[in-house]
């Protein structure tokens, strides 16, 4: 750690004005965050991948929409998905909350849009980003997790595509 090789008086008037910092709203804390999600944004923009895309909500850094497009040789081929991305002050330490706003009959996404994926969970690391993450679900539409649904409808249809690909063009809302 940086503070073993610090004055200890120093490292103490460091960690008081972390402390400080991280209970009046962490400003500092909230600069680092801006930091990485303006780097993300420039990421995500030069990375050219086909099919996702994100961009803040109007000025604020915290609040992103996001698009995805349904993986080619699937059920939601063609079809185009919009989600909203909330990040937290404790980013990317904390996962972000990612969920659907278009409609999506899927296994892993409930009626809130609510989706059930580890990485957003319990396997989240701050060495995702938000490319990975929008790639993640994109690659989740085409291979569920039928060990964990969400939409038990959706996950019993799963094993008829064509009657599941039915279903899902008939409630689809562009």
């Amino acid at each position: 750690m940086a503070s073993q090789n610090m004055d200890p008086a120093a490292a103490a008037a460091s960690s008081t004005a972390a402390l400080k910092g991280s209970e009046s709203g962490g400003s500092a804390a909230k600069g680092s965050v801006s930091k990485r999600l303006q780097k993300e944004l420039m990421t995500l923009m030069m990375s050219g991948d086909k099919g996702i895309s994100a961009f803040p909500e109007s000025d604020n850094l915290f609040k992103w929409v996001g698009t995805i497009e349904g993986p080619q040789g699937t059920v939601y081929d063609g079809l185009r998905y919009r989600l909203s991305l909330e990040f937290p002050a404790g980013y990317p330490y904390q996962a972000p909350h990612v969920k659907f706003v278009t409609s999506c009959f899927h296994p892993n996404v409930d009626e809130n849009g609510s989706i059930c994926l580890d990485i957003l969970k319990d396997k989240w690391s701050a060495l995702y980003d938000v490319r990975s993450i929008l790639l993640s679900i994109q690659s989740l539409l085409g291979e569920p997790n039928n060990q964990s649904p969400l939409n038990t409808a959706a996950a019993e249809l799963w094993d008829d595509q064509e009657a599941f690909k039915a279903h899902l063009n008939s409630t689809f809302q562009k």
